[in-house]
């Protein structure tokens, strides 16, 4: 019997993987930002430093929810914070912008959606 379990082809990764695809967040691991949120969030951000609005950032990953704070300096509180909390997925919406005084400005299922509460698109005028 020992045998039939070592020459197993995937080595017994196939339970491991099973497992995964039904838990995709391990028990005590942090909340984070997936590759193409960070992308979005960063194209706005870079976008406003380059304006000369915004100057500072920071990332916390934590059990919750992850935030990714912006500043206009790095010694003042962040002037926007975009929050993700996936228990509130099939809620309000996953995703928060939340100014600082604490009001939340936008709060949706899409990303991009609640990110124009910030960024809003431009406007032709007729001059």
């Amino acid at each position: 019997m020992a045998d039939a379990e070592e020459k197993e082809p995937s080595g017994g990764r196939a339970n491991h993987l099973a497992l995964a695809a039904l838990n995709p967040k391990p028990p005590n691991q942090p909340t984070t930002f997936v590759r193409r949120e960070l992308n979005e969030i960063l194209q706005i951000y870079g976008r406003k430093v380059a304006d000369g609005e915004w100057r500072d950032y920071a990332i916390d990953h934590l059990r919750e929810e992850a935030v990714f704070s912006i500043y206009r300096r790095s010694s003042e509180v962040p002037l926007y914070r975009i929050v993700k909390e996936p228990r509130l997925a099939r809620r309000q919406g996953a995703y928060a912008v939340v100014a600082a005084t604490g009001r939340i400005l936008k709060r949706g299922h899409a990303l991009g959606s609640v990110l124009r509460a910030i960024d809003p698109p431009l406007k032709l005028v007729d001059a």
